[in-house]
């Protein structure tokens, strides 16, 4: 592993300050997922949460991060159990306890790794519950009227669900990202990398409004309160860039005013775009490019999607599909 002291000095600063109250040992972890691997806040911030955690229940039984071992961690497996927490949340607590550990033995040579042999809880894998064609029809036209805030909304949408865009990476567009004549954007992922995605005809259409005098620069502030605002794609009604909160809420409120309250979010037209191109013929391997995957496991779940929905389909159409 490449050395924490490698990074920028005001953000190794940063993050210390930020977690004083930390071990040192989950403090260089923390110092150099950011700094090293680029790691996003949301991902900082679950491991720093599930770590605390971690430290708070060695406190607890005298232990500490040098002395705790495998039989120790196997208790702590129990003990998250037995807390009750589901097994995705005990999978994800144990991959922030098995990366620390795994980073110290790295960082100095010969120090036992004490979570190597640690099994990880088996998580069953939900299949995506996408909208069908019909549904995302209606939302897509629930959005009425040409003032700045319908013209926005209307580009989150047609945006979310043309491209598969996760909602951090849509938030994240700048001006700069979007290349309308050509219909492609760049979209920063997982770990900052980056894509570039293709914007279809109603995406782009709905973005060309948006961007129109009467879209985005209606809600243009006379003075910018940062630069990032003033390059941001998307603005609240405050002229600074639309937080991942602000674009949850637009998409909630126009799911409530077709009726599909809490089986919609932003991530649920994700699903529906992957799922709606497979049924269409698209390629996996296109599919997984488009929604920036790093493994092709993590796209092959939506034919699971699409093979189920063919299933049922038949079943209840096909006038010997099933025994009456």
């Amino acid at each position: 592993m490449a050395e924490v002291g490698g990074g920028s000095v005001d953000a190794v600063a940063a993050v210390r300050r930020i977690d004083d109250d930390l071990p040192v040992e989950v403090v260089d972890l923390l110092t150099w997922l950011r700094v090293e691997r680029g790691r996003s806040p949301n991902t900082l911030a679950a491991y720093r949460n599930d770590l605390r955690a971690y430290v708070a229940w060695l406190d607890d039984r005298s232990l500490t991060i040098a002395t705790v071992s495998e039989p120790d961690l196997n208790d702590y497996v129990a003990h998250l159990r037995d807390e009750g927490k589901a097994g995705s949340s005990i999978k994800r607590s144990l991959v922030a306890v098995r990366g620390l550990h795994r980073f110290l033995a790295e960082e100095n040579e010969g120090r036992p790794d004490p979570s190597a042999l640690l099994e990880m809880p088996k998580v069953a894998k939900g299949l995506p519950k996408a909208l069908t064609e019909a549904e995302v029809g209606r939302l897509l036209d629930a959005v009425v009227g040409d003032d700045p805030l319908a013209r926005r909304d209307r580009a989150i949408l047609e945006v979310l669900y043309g491209t598969g865009l996760r909602i951090s990476e849509l938030v994240g567009l700048s001006l700069a990202d979007v290349d309308l004549d050509a219909g492609l954007l760049r979209a920063f992922g997982k770990g900052a990398k980056e894509r570039i995605v293709p914007v279809g005809r109603f995406a782009t259409r709905s973005l060309v409004a948006w961007l129109d005098a009467g879209g985005r620069p209606l809600l243009e502030p006379d003075q910018w309160a940062r630069r990032d605002d003033a390059e941001a794609l998307f603005l609240n009604t405050r002229g600074g860039r639309l937080s991942r909160q602000g674009a949850w809420i637009v998409v909630r409120r126009v799911g409530d005013r077709v009726g599909l309250g809490s089986r919609l979010t932003p991530h649920v037209l994700r699903h529906s775009c992957a799922t709606h191109m497979l049924e269409h013929g698209a390629d996996i391997r296109t599919v997984q490019e488009l929604l920036g995957h790093a493994s092709i496991s993590t796209t092959q779940v939506y034919t699971l999607v699409s093979t189920q929905r063919l299933l049922s389909v038949y079943r209840s159409a096909h006038p010997r599909a099933t025994v009456r």
